[in-house]
């Protein structure tokens, strides 16, 4: 509706608006929805829900299908991830318990006097201990008779 002629002409009143309106033909490009009103109408949009329905469970379905196994395969893999490193902490724990053993027995008292007695060490006896008188003075003399600072 053009209603630049109101602001052009004087009239009170546009009796075009009163006048039956010509019938438009439909264009290929535009759907015509049923009215859902008359019976008809609720018929076809009947028919057309469950078909819908029953598509959109089925895609809902696959897709929770197709997540869960994927989230089941993920759990699988994280899964053999955990076992494959308790295997290797066990290996590592049999591991630190042989170097463990190995030690003390390398440092055990017994082996460390044979070690001793094979480099020709032997424990002191009251000759090998050789006793220094200290006079009341704070100097230090050898056996030289010379002052040690």
């Amino acid at each position: 509706m053009n209603n630049l002629k109101y602001y052009n002409d004087s009239l009170a009143y546009d009796f075009d608006m009163f006048a039956p309106k010509e019938k438009q033909t439909p264009r290929d490009n535009i759907v015509v929805m049923p009215n859902r009103n008359t019976k008809a109408g609720r018929k076809a949009a009947r028919r057309l829900s469950p078909t819908v329905a029953a598509i959109m469970c089925v895609v809902f379905l696959l897709a929770g299908l197709c997540g869960n196994i994927a989230l089941r395969i993920k759990i699988n893999e994280v899964n053999s991830q955990i076992n494959d490193y308790k295997a290797q902490i066990t290996e590592l724990d049999s591991e630190k318990t042989a170097l463990e053993v190995e030690l003390q027995r390398k440092i055990s008292y017994v082996n460390l006097e044979l070690e001793a007695m094979n480099l020709g060490m032997k424990k002191p006896s009251k000759d090998d201990v050789t006793y220094i008188r200290v006079n009341d003075t704070d100097i230090a003399m050898n056996a030289d008779g010379e002052v040690l600072e």
